[in-house]
């Protein structure tokens, strides 16, 4: 049994480690593009590059809670540990909907019509 809850822990180590490197990656990429287009005068560039930044931190943060559950699956179920995933968890859930919002211009459970005139009916 012991095994069983090395392997995984290994998983949740290499999820995590997969979040980190989405959300450096994506940065990177975000920015060398942003770059590019600086040197062929586009416009909306940084509409554009704040958009790339929150899609990858947002499937960044997605693999971190996956990998936080997984975490503390594996561990024992003290009340401390579940109470800090929930706040964890909490946190990345609001930093996800904000980042959605930015990107999108509404909230996840918004319909399009919704988003583009919230006072008709």
């Amino acid at each position: 049994m012991d095994e069983v809850k090395q392997y995984i822990e290994y998983v949740a180590r290499g999820l995590e480690a997969i979040g980190v490197v989405i959300i450096a990656l994506g940065a990177l990429i975000a920015l060398f593009r942003f770059l590019i287009a600086q040197l062929k005068f586009k416009n909306h560039l940084y509409t554009r590059l704040r958009r790339e930044l929150g899609k990858a931190i947002l499937l960044g943060l997605e693999v971190l809670v996956a990998a936080d559950i997984i975490a503390t699956v594996v561990t024992e179920p003290t009340l401390g540990k579940v109470f800090t995933l929930g706040v964890i968890v909490l946190i990345r859930t609001f930093l996800s909907i904000s980042l959605q919002v930015e990107i999108e211009g509404k909230f996840p459970w918004q319909s399009k019509k919704d988003a583009a005139d919230p006072y008709t009916d």
